[in-house]
């Protein structure tokens, strides 16, 4: 079972290395192979969003909202979609606001939120922001760029 498992970890890695789509995913800090994979295939087609924003509320990384009369409660993440998706970008918000030494604008407007909304909130945020940069990455073909005014992001946090 175990070698089996190395072999398909390995198949996995060589498509992920051959794959110009799961490249480009992977120059984001805390994706790995597995995540770039699994959103390129729940993706499938990036022309299949109008907008990079909807990617996130198709995926359940939005706020369920419930709304009657004078009531507007803006509750949980909606849990739409695919599951094992949505977690692995968890993971890779998780990584990102943890793990990573290298500072990006991403890290350093997760770590703000952070202050304000607590860490577990902040990360959910971060993941449905990644969906929103991946799926842009993917319609544009640009690889991710670390520092878009890190230095005014920097100045926003103090």
């Amino acid at each position: 079972m175990r070698a089996r498992v190395a072999e398909l970890s390995k198949q996995l890695i060589a498509s992920g290395r051959a794959s110009d789509q799961c490249q480009l995913l992977m120059s984001i800090p805390g994706i790995g192979v597995v995540t770039a994979s699994s959103f390129i295939a729940a993706i499938e087609d990036p022309a299949n969003f109008a907008k990079s924003r909807s990617v996130g509320a198709w995926i359940g990384l939005t706020t369920r909202r419930y709304q009657s009369g004078e009531v507007d409660y803006a509750g949980h993440i909606s849990r739409r979609g695919d599951n094992h998706l949505r977690s692995l970008l968890y993971e890779a918000a998780m990584v990102i606001l943890t793990r990573t030494a290298a500072e990006s604008a991403l890290r350093i407007w997760g770590m703000k939120l952070r202050e304000k909304i607590g860490f577990k909130r902040a990360a959910i945020a971060v993941a449905r922001k990644l969906a929103v940069i991946m799926h842009t990455m993917l319609k544009t073909g640009e690889l991710f760029n670390r520092s878009p005014d890190i230095a005014a992001a920097r100045r926003a946090t103090k």
